[in-house]
């Protein structure tokens, strides 16, 4: 095997691609976030990482709250647009057709045609360069019904996840294991 070395960077490929809603029920704005992710399970806590100069940053700082909203291929179209356009200057929800859907923790709306919604209490924000970390417990994860399999689980293979890598959008899908198959005994 050979590997080329090239310089420090982002390259951890792929990554989710959400659109984070923030704002309240009559002033809301929606902005796409690939630098995403989880940090802990107890306490459960989340992160999302944005630029100070985005407009979504000083909504999210001021009011210490916002919605992780997982994307699916049908969405796909939105996350991208909502991540090119300013909330300065359009309504995101009305353009792309979106629904807000009342939180039940926050003031912050969830998107209604998300797949999976997840409330979001600011913790701290760390300032590390280029984007400032917003690390955040979460308070609820809203999952829509039609994705509950019939044992009560949710079904990550039914909804078309979308991740994000170099400059592009992938659809997620096919179940290839699952945690332990590693080691699981085989039956004689």
């Amino acid at each position: 095997m050979s590997k080329t070395l090239w310089k420090p960077g982002t390259f951890e490929y792929p990554i989710p691609a959400v659109m984070v809603s923030c704002g309240d029920m009559e002033k809301s704005n929606i902005i796409t976030v690939a630098w995403t992710g989880i940090i802990c399970t107890n306490p459960a806590k989340v992160y999302i990482s944005i630029r100070p100069e985005r407009y979504s940053y000083n909504i999210i700082k001021e009011t210490g709250e916002f919605v992780i909203n997982l994307t699916n291929k049908e969405l796909a179209f939105a996350t991208d647009w909502c991540g090119v356009k300013s909330g300065r200057s359009v309504d995101k929800f009305k353009e792309m057709k979106l629904t807000k859907e009342k939180s039940n923790f926050l003031e912050c709306p969830m998107i209604g045609e998300s797949p999976v919604s997840v409330e979001c209490k600011v913790a701290e924000i760390k300032k590390i360069g280029s984007h400032h970390m917003f690390i955040a417990d979460v308070l609820g994860i809203n999952a829509d019904e039609k994705y509950i399999d019939e044992n009560g689980a949710f079904d990550i293979s039914k909804c078309n996840l979308i991740a994000y890598a170099n400059g592009g959008y992938y659809s997620l899908g096919e179940k290839i294991g699952k945690f332990g198959f590693s080691v699981k005994k085989k039956k004689k």
